[in-house]
């Protein structure tokens, strides 16, 4: 695969991410939600070293959601840009929906369901996973 670009809503910050994506997830927590607005992130992980700002990076702002994660958004349209994780230094995360162009990956699994919106109903047959795939002992299919 090649370059993939994406921006923030105001167009100030744009970035490229050089090569794929890791896996794809449909994030369910609650601090996604939050930070997205929606029933849940669509995000991937993928090497540090794939990663550059083009532009607008002067007009990043940072929050640390928690003592591992910080997210990093654009100042002036808020806009969520990437992750960082003090435990994987070498990995940043990132929400699709800032992405252009078309991304040859599709969604794997939804995770973190047991904190999923109540409003919201998965009605696809991926794989649901109450954590991280691999941290649990179970991974549930389920229809709600």
């Amino acid at each position: 695969m090649g370059d993939i670009s994406g921006k923030c809503l105001c167009e100030a910050v744009q970035y490229r991410i050089c090569g794929s994506l890791g896996p794809i997830y449909n994030c369910h927590c609650s601090k996604c939600r939050r930070w997205h607005g929606a029933a849940f992130r669509t995000r991937a992980s993928f090497k540090r070293e794939q990663f550059s700002w083009l532009s607008g990076a002067d007009n990043l702002s940072s929050y640390a959601s928690s003592d591992n994660v910080t997210r990093y958004f654009c100042s002036t349209c808020g806009s969520p840009l990437i992750s960082t994780y003090k435990d994987h230094p070498d990995v940043l995360g990132i929400a699709l929906g800032g992405l252009e162009g078309d991304i040859s990956g599709r969604p794997q699994a939804h995770l973190f369901t047991d904190s999923k919106a109540s409003w919201h109903q998965i009605t696809d047959d991926l794989p649901q996973h109450s954590g991280w795939p691999g941290t649990e002992s179970a991974v549930r299919k389920t229809v709600d």
